[in-house]
C-alpha cells in the first residue's frame, strides 16, 4: 500500500470536502465561468480522435470537454464522490477510482498507451510527497512513446518546480515547454504557475 494522498487524508479529515468541491465548480458552471482552458489547450494539441487520459479528473470537467470534442478519454480519480459527479455531470469519457502511485490501467483492461495525458487542477500536489516520483513513473508508463503529458499546479504548494521538473526527468520524462499558464503565456523564475509539457525521454521530438 502507498501513502495515502493528501486529498483523501483531507476527505477523511472533513468528509464535506469532496461534495463543497462538486458543488463550487457546479456554481461556477452555472454561472458562466469558463472552465474549459485546460482542455482547449489539450484539443489543440490532439489529432482528432486521440487517446487521453484525465490522471486526477476530480468531477470532470476537462474529461467532459474533450469527450465531448470527439476524444477517446479515460479519466481516474482517486475519490469516488468525484467520479460520481464526473459521470453524472460529464457523460462520456470512461470514468475510473484508482490512486495515481498505483496506476495500471492494463489490468482494468485498458492496454493502449494514451496520446496525450493532462494532469491539471494541482493534481500534482494533492498526491502523498512520498508517491510523487512513482505518480510520474506512472504516468510515463501509460504514455505512448510519441505522445506527451501535460501537468500543471501552483507554487506555494509544498512542491518547488525545479523539484517537480527533476522527479519528472528522473520518471523517464523530457521537457519540451513550460508556460506559466493554460493560455500560453511564457514561463519565467518568478512564475506562481507552471503548465509543463513533457515528452518520453529518448522518443524523438
Amino acid at each position: 500500500m502507498v501513502e495515502q494522498s493528501l486529498w483523501m487524508q483531507k476527505v477523511a479529515a472533513d468528509p464535506g470536502h469532496s461534495q463543497w468541491y462538486i458543488e463550487r465548480f457546479r456554481a461556477m458552471a452555472h454561472a458562466g465561468k469558463d472552465l474549459a482552458g485546460e482542455a482547449r489547450f489539450i484539443d489543440a494539441m490532439a489529432a482528432r480522435g486521440a487517446r487521453i487520459l484525465d490522471a486526477g479528473c476530480g468531477p470532470g470537467r476537462v474529461a467532459g470537454l474533450l469527450a465531448q470534442a470527439g476524444h477517446d478519454v479515460v479519466g481516474v480519480d482517486v475519490d469516488p464522490e468525484l467520479i460520481d459527479a464526473a459521470a453524472q455531470d460529464y457523460p462520456g469519457p470512461r470514468y475510473l477510482v484508482a490512486d495515481l502511485a498505483e496506476l495500471d490501467l492494463p489490468a482494468r483492461g485498458i492496454a493502449d498507451r494514451f496520446d496525450i495525458i493532462v494532469s491539471a487542477g494541482n493534481v500534482m500536489t494533492f498526491v502523498a510527497p512520498s508517491t510523487r516520483l512513482e505518480v510520474l513513473r506512472r504516468l510515463r508508463a501509460h504514455c505512448a512513446d510519441d505522445g506527451r503529458t501535460v501537468i500543471g499546479f501552483g507554487a506555494d504548494r509544498d512542491y518547488d518546480f525545479a523539484s517537480f521538473l527533476a522527479d519528472a526527468s528522473t520518471a523517464g520524462f523530457a521537457e519540451d515547454l513550460l508556460l506559466a499558464t493554460w493560455d500560453l503565456r511564457p514561463f519565467s523564475p518568478g512564475s506562481d504557475f507552471l503548465v509543463a509539457v513533457l515528452r518520453p525521454a529518448h522518443s524523438g521530438s
